[in-house]
């Protein structure tokens, strides 16, 4: 079915207690996981949530949380650095901090995909505006990364209206056919779901 009628149908499914996170699950096929790294930044054009920023920067900031450079050294501990990264879902960084950010947490904000990246997150001037900036492109940002042959993300919640959730889809879809090796050829079956609402197929992408 189409965008529109799949959401009807999502919509019709028991009402929970809480606002629902709404995926977008791409099925793929004839895809080498381990030739084809499918990971990207897809930009949508309307924010899911306020998403949890921390930096790490040269001055004391009110925009984001801030750890300044002479506070790295209390992370050394491993459980205060497990704690800040479940704690946070995006890291921002001053450039010039980089290479101590990359020594003192990259073996732990890597694997967590939450290294600050100069598409998302490294900034060349430590002014209020460029992390005002930063955190707008964060804000309106989801990270993709495939480990299996199958996408899911969070593109929405149950209540958004239906337009906002059909745009903010067919960007990431738009984002993703781009990154695929062989664009749409690579697409088995595209769904919708809700948190805890069984998949709906979408076709007509």
């Amino acid at each position: 079915m189409q965008l529109k009628e799949a959401l009807g149908e999502l919509r019709k499914n028991k009402k929970r207690k809480f606002d629902q996170t709404v995926d977008l699950l791409i099925s793929l096929r004839s895809i080498d996981l381990r030739r084809d790294n499918i990971s990207l930044v897809a930009t949508i054009p309307h924010k899911i949530k306020d998403k949890r920023i921390c930096g790490f920067l040269e001055s004391k900031s009110d925009l984001v949380h801030t750890i300044t450079k002479p506070e790295f050294d209390r992370y050394k501990d491993k459980t205060a650095l497990k704690e800040l990264i479940s704690d946070y879902d995006f890291f921002i960084a001053n450039a010039k901090l980089m290479p101590s950010v990359a020594t003192t947490f990259g073996k732990a904000l890597g694997p967590a995909g939450k290294m600050p990246s100069p598409q998302l997150g490294v900034i060349m001037q430590e002014t209020s505006e460029a992390i005002r900036q930063a955190v707008e492109r964060i804000s309106k940002s989801v990270k993709i990364r495939a480990k299996e042959p199958s996408i899911k993300v969070a593109i929405g919640r149950e209540s958004m209206s239906d337009e906002h959730i059909i745009e903010n889809i067919k960007a990431v879809f738009k984002d993703v056919i781009a990154a695929l090796p062989a664009q749409k050829e690579n697409v088995r079956k595209v769904m919708v779901k809700t948190t805890m609402g069984k998949p709906v197929v979408v076709e007509g992408l």
